[in-house]
């Protein structure tokens, strides 16, 4: 009996350790003016279970290094098994020496239609499209793997880029291709966030996430002054990815995640000539000016 308990738990050990995301899921659907209709709890509870219980990579991940993130779903209209939606989905990393939590990924998804049947199956195939909500799912649970990854290693992403690529190829096959298209100038969507991050033009983003978080943030426990200068330097890098390509979707995206911390990091501590930072961060980010005129210095 003891030796098939001990089995039991190794066995359930595994399973737990397993799985990459550890997923907060809501599905809000006030919106309609039906929010107690089962379908939408059932929903909730379906992909909460798939997120956090697919394993998206083949790297096995302790109980406590399961990456932080959330999917919020709001219903805007349904009819029958046809949903209108939107997704803001987030995800954080903890920060070295700290109970921190750092925010690294902050999007939201305006083109999220999709069909659903109460208790279908969820099943992501990574080379095949299946459905509209398991593909959306699916492409943002690779972008938080991969942002995630890059905070880490530098270019340690590349793998999971490329499997949200590969699915925003297969869906845009599919018969809903809203936000799986092929981006035209100003879009925000899946295929453009995609296509920026893979994009050699905006290479720096990826030293940015690396430079920012390891060589930065990871050391303001220990040593302040050396961490605000390298998540300073950092932010420096964006000096050439703007006149590149100014006011970018992919800055955009980045500063959603981070323009509340930067304003906080830069407001308190010892000073990095954080009167330069602010005139960069005002030229390549001018949409959170009022942000950048908070930090103290």
């Amino acid at each position: 009996m003891r030796k098939l308990v001990i089995l039991i738990a190794f066995f359930t050990s595994i399973h737990i350790s397993s799985q990459e995301l550890n997923c907060t899921v809501v599905v809000n659907a006030q919106q309609t003016g039906n929010e107690n209709v089962q379908v939408f709890k059932t929903l909730e509870k379906q992909l909460k279970e798939f997120v956090n219980n697919t394993r998206w990579t083949t790297k096995t991940f302790k109980t406590q290094e399961r990456i932080e993130c959330s999917m919020v779903i709001t219903i805007q209209d349904y009819q029958s098994s046809a949903f209108q939606a939107t997704i803001q989905v987030q995800s954080a990393r903890p920060v070295h020496n700290s109970s921190y939590v750092s925010p690294v990924y902050n999007f939201n998804d305006k083109d999220f239609n999709f069909k659903y049947l109460e208790y279908q199956n969820l099943n992501f195939n990574p080379t095949q499209f299946e459905s509209n909500l398991v593909s959306v799912i699916a492409f943002h649970a690779y972008i938080i793997l991969g942002m995630d990854a890059d905070t880490f290693e530098l270019k340690g992403g590349d793998a999971y880029y490329k499997q949200a690529r590969d699915i925003v190829n297969y869906s845009q096959q599919s018969s809903n291709p809203v936000g799986w298209k092929p981006p035209s100038g100003g879009d925000q969507t899946r295929s453009a966030l995609i296509n920026n991050i893979m994009s050699p033009t905006f290479k720096e983003f990826h030293s940015l996430l690396f430079a920012y978080h390891l060589q930065g943030l990871d050391l303001m426990a220990t040593a302040a002054k050396e961490g605000k200068t390298g998540i300073a330097t950092a932010l420096y890098q964006l000096n050439e990815l703007h006149k590149r390509r100014p006011n970018s979707f992919l800055l955009r995206v980045f500063f959603d995640a981070k323009a509340d911390e930067i304003t906080d990091i830069f407001s308190d501590g010892p000073d990095v000539n954080s009167a330069d930072l602010v005139s960069t961060l005002s030229k390549i980010a001018p949409t959170y000016s009022r942000k950048w005129r908070n930090i103290k210095f």
